[in-house]
Protein backbone atom coordinates (compact mmCIF):
# COMPACT_ATOMS: atom_id res chain seq x y z
CA UNK A 1 0.00 0.00 0.00
CA UNK A 2 1.10 3.64 -1.09
CA UNK A 3 1.77 6.86 0.43
CA UNK A 4 -1.62 8.12 -1.09
CA UNK A 5 -3.67 5.25 -0.32
CA UNK A 6 -2.76 5.32 3.20
CA UNK A 7 -4.12 9.26 2.91
CA UNK A 8 -6.85 8.30 1.32
CA UNK A 9 -8.28 5.83 3.47
CA UNK A 10 -7.95 8.44 6.35
CA UNK A 11 -9.34 11.39 4.74
CA UNK A 12 -12.76 11.44 4.14
CA UNK A 13 -14.34 11.10 0.59
CA UNK A 14 -14.52 14.35 -1.64
CA UNK A 15 -18.79 15.11 -2.36
CA UNK A 16 -19.33 15.47 -5.88
CA UNK A 17 -20.18 19.12 -5.82
CA UNK A 18 -18.66 21.80 -7.50
CA UNK A 19 -17.29 24.42 -4.89
CA UNK A 20 -15.76 24.10 -1.55
CA UNK A 21 -15.43 26.91 1.60
CA UNK A 22 -12.26 27.00 3.28
CA UNK A 23 -14.19 25.31 6.27
CA UNK A 24 -15.34 22.51 4.06
CA UNK A 25 -11.74 21.89 2.77
CA UNK A 26 -10.28 22.11 5.83
CA UNK A 27 -12.02 18.92 6.95
CA UNK A 28 -11.77 16.97 3.65
CA UNK A 29 -7.87 17.24 3.53
CA UNK A 30 -7.25 17.53 7.37
CA UNK A 31 -5.48 20.62 7.76
CA UNK A 32 -6.01 24.10 9.59
CA UNK A 33 -8.01 27.18 7.76
CA UNK A 34 -4.96 29.49 8.61
CA UNK A 35 -2.40 26.89 6.62
CA UNK A 36 -4.66 26.71 3.41
CA UNK A 37 -4.19 30.53 3.30
CA UNK A 38 -0.61 30.02 4.18
CA UNK A 39 -0.15 27.44 0.90
CA UNK A 40 -1.69 29.57 -1.56
CA UNK A 41 0.82 32.06 -0.75
CA UNK A 42 3.86 29.25 -1.18
CA UNK A 43 2.01 26.89 -4.05
CA UNK A 44 1.23 28.99 -7.30
CA UNK A 45 -0.62 25.97 -8.48
CA UNK A 46 -3.20 26.91 -5.60
CA UNK A 47 -5.54 29.29 -6.48
CA UNK A 48 -9.19 29.53 -5.46
CA UNK A 49 -11.64 31.68 -6.44
CA UNK A 50 -12.69 34.55 -4.39
CA UNK A 51 -16.12 35.98 -4.02
CA UNK A 52 -17.64 38.94 -1.94
CA UNK A 53 -15.71 39.29 0.94
CA UNK A 54 -12.61 37.70 -0.16
CA UNK A 55 -14.45 34.24 0.47
CA UNK A 56 -12.72 31.40 -0.72
CA UNK A 57 -14.50 28.82 -3.12
CA UNK A 58 -12.27 25.87 -3.95
CA UNK A 59 -13.04 23.55 -6.70
CA UNK A 60 -12.35 19.22 -6.96
CA UNK A 61 -9.01 19.82 -8.59
CA UNK A 62 -8.35 21.78 -5.51
CA UNK A 63 -8.76 19.64 -3.15
CA UNK A 64 -6.88 16.89 -4.83
CA UNK A 65 -3.89 19.45 -4.43
CA UNK A 66 -4.30 20.01 -1.15
CA UNK A 67 -4.16 16.53 -0.33
CA UNK A 68 -0.81 15.81 -2.86
CA UNK A 69 0.37 18.66 -0.90
CA UNK A 70 -0.06 17.33 2.59
CA UNK A 71 1.12 14.01 1.13
CA UNK A 72 4.21 15.48 0.18
CA UNK A 73 4.85 17.65 3.45
CA UNK A 74 3.42 15.37 5.96
CA UNK A 75 3.94 12.14 5.19
CA UNK A 76 6.83 12.42 2.85
CA UNK A 77 8.85 14.73 4.83
CA UNK A 78 9.74 17.66 2.16
CA UNK A 79 10.13 20.41 2.57
CA UNK A 80 8.01 23.96 1.28
CA UNK A 81 10.51 24.42 -1.13
CA UNK A 82 11.04 20.51 -1.78
CA UNK A 83 7.35 20.03 -2.31
CA UNK A 84 6.85 22.93 -4.40
CA UNK A 85 9.60 21.58 -6.83
CA UNK A 86 7.85 18.18 -6.99
CA UNK A 87 4.48 19.64 -7.97
CA UNK A 88 6.59 21.72 -10.52
CA UNK A 89 8.05 18.83 -11.80
CA UNK A 90 4.55 17.13 -11.67
CA UNK A 91 3.59 20.22 -14.00
CA UNK A 92 6.37 19.58 -16.50
CA UNK A 93 5.97 15.79 -16.73
CA UNK A 94 2.18 16.87 -18.00
CA UNK A 95 3.11 19.66 -20.13
CA UNK A 96 5.18 17.11 -21.81
CA UNK A 97 2.86 14.19 -22.13
CA UNK A 98 0.17 16.72 -23.70
CA UNK A 99 -2.64 16.23 -19.72
CA UNK A 100 -4.39 18.34 -19.20
CA UNK A 101 -6.85 18.56 -16.35
CA UNK A 102 -10.42 19.00 -18.60
CA UNK A 103 -12.47 19.84 -15.54
CA UNK A 104 -10.71 23.51 -15.67
CA UNK A 105 -11.59 23.80 -18.83
CA UNK A 106 -15.37 22.42 -18.67
CA UNK A 107 -15.78 24.67 -15.65
CA UNK A 108 -14.41 27.49 -17.35
CA UNK A 109 -16.90 27.52 -20.06
CA UNK A 110 -20.14 27.83 -17.46
CA UNK A 111 -20.91 30.82 -16.62
CA UNK A 112 -20.23 32.05 -12.82
CA UNK A 113 -22.20 34.17 -10.77
CA UNK A 114 -25.43 32.11 -10.21
CA UNK A 115 -27.13 34.23 -12.93
CA UNK A 116 -30.29 32.78 -14.31
CA UNK A 117 -29.82 30.69 -17.67
CA UNK A 118 -31.29 32.72 -20.48
CA UNK A 119 -32.43 29.74 -22.73
CA UNK A 120 -33.22 26.06 -21.98
CA UNK A 121 -30.22 25.20 -24.82
CA UNK A 122 -28.02 27.03 -21.80
CA UNK A 123 -29.18 24.97 -19.31
CA UNK A 124 -28.61 21.69 -21.01
CA UNK A 125 -25.13 22.86 -22.21
CA UNK A 126 -24.63 23.80 -18.07
CA UNK A 127 -26.20 20.42 -16.96
CA UNK A 128 -24.06 18.42 -19.43
CA UNK A 129 -20.74 20.43 -18.73
CA UNK A 130 -21.21 20.01 -14.77
CA UNK A 131 -22.32 16.40 -15.91
CA UNK A 132 -19.16 16.00 -17.39
CA UNK A 133 -16.64 17.58 -14.90
CA UNK A 134 -18.27 15.16 -12.08
CA UNK A 135 -17.55 12.59 -14.42
CA UNK A 136 -13.74 13.52 -14.56
CA UNK A 137 -13.02 14.46 -11.55
CA UNK A 138 -14.47 10.93 -9.87
CA UNK A 139 -11.85 9.33 -13.14
CA UNK A 140 -9.16 12.02 -12.11
CA UNK A 141 -6.97 13.07 -14.66
CA UNK A 142 -7.56 11.80 -18.03
CA UNK A 143 -5.01 10.02 -19.75
CA UNK A 144 -3.30 11.43 -22.85
CA UNK A 145 -4.00 8.35 -24.98
CA UNK A 146 -7.10 6.65 -25.02
CA UNK A 147 -5.87 3.03 -24.81
CA UNK A 148 -5.35 4.23 -20.86
CA UNK A 149 -9.47 4.60 -20.81
CA UNK A 150 -9.35 0.22 -20.65
CA UNK A 151 -8.43 0.81 -17.42
CA UNK A 152 -10.73 3.06 -15.62
CA UNK A 153 -12.96 0.53 -13.58
CA UNK A 154 -16.56 0.29 -14.67
CA UNK A 155 -18.48 2.82 -12.63
CA UNK A 156 -15.87 5.92 -14.34
CA UNK A 157 -16.43 4.50 -17.40
CA UNK A 158 -20.23 5.01 -17.38
CA UNK A 159 -19.87 8.35 -15.55
CA UNK A 160 -17.62 9.31 -18.40
CA UNK A 161 -19.44 7.79 -21.44
CA UNK A 162 -22.47 9.58 -20.35
CA UNK A 163 -21.07 13.13 -19.89
CA UNK A 164 -19.28 12.56 -23.17
CA UNK A 165 -22.74 11.52 -24.76
CA UNK A 166 -24.22 14.76 -23.11
CA UNK A 167 -22.17 16.92 -24.90
CA UNK A 168 -22.23 15.03 -28.15
CA UNK A 169 -25.90 15.58 -28.44
CA UNK A 170 -25.52 19.56 -27.67
CA UNK A 171 -22.69 19.84 -29.99
CA UNK A 172 -24.66 17.54 -32.69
Amino acid sequence: MGAMDRIDSVLPPIPAKRYFTIGEVSELCLVKPYVLRYWEQEFVQLKPMKRRGNRRYYQHHEVLLIRRIRELLYEQGFTISGARNQLSDMGALAAVSGADHPSTELMGAVPQGGSAWATSSEARTARALQAANVAVAEVGWLPPDLAALDRLDADSAHALRDALVSIRELLG
